[in-house]
């Protein structure tokens, strides 16, 4: 495998998990707080997502096409979400998981098929 996608998955797999974080932690810690908190520290945690993203989709765009490349985030950002969703946020483990990652495994295929 490319060196370049490795580096992308990685950065991207790090990525999603502050973003995850920025976008859904706040409804488990900060209900109680000003809406505005929620914000400010959602930003705070957003800036570290984007200093992984940014590269890692720089990086990523040097072996795969922007389709492929939006692909692989999606696969990562569901890989990311159902632990936080399950282990974090203590939300069932859904059926729906598994056909939504099932339908992403199809967009992967026919995304990167030659």
């Amino acid at each position: 495998m490319d060196s370049n996608v490795v580096k992308t998955v990685v950065l991207l797999a790090m990525s999603n998990v502050f973003m995850t974080f920025a976008w859904y932690g706040h409804l488990k810690n900060l209900t109680s707080k000003p809406v505005f908190i929620a914000i400010m520290i959602s930003w705070g945690i957003a800036f570290f997502e984007y200093m992984l993203q940014v590269p890692a989709n720089r990086i990523g765009h040097q072996s795969m096409s922007l389709a492929q490349l939006k692909i692989v985030q999606e696969v990562i950002t569901l890989s990311v979400f159902v632990p936080f969703a399950f282990l974090y946020m203590k939300e069932g483990l859904k059926w729906n998981y598994l056909w939504a990652g099932l339908c992403l495994m199809g967009a992967v295929y026919f995304i990167f098929k030659k």
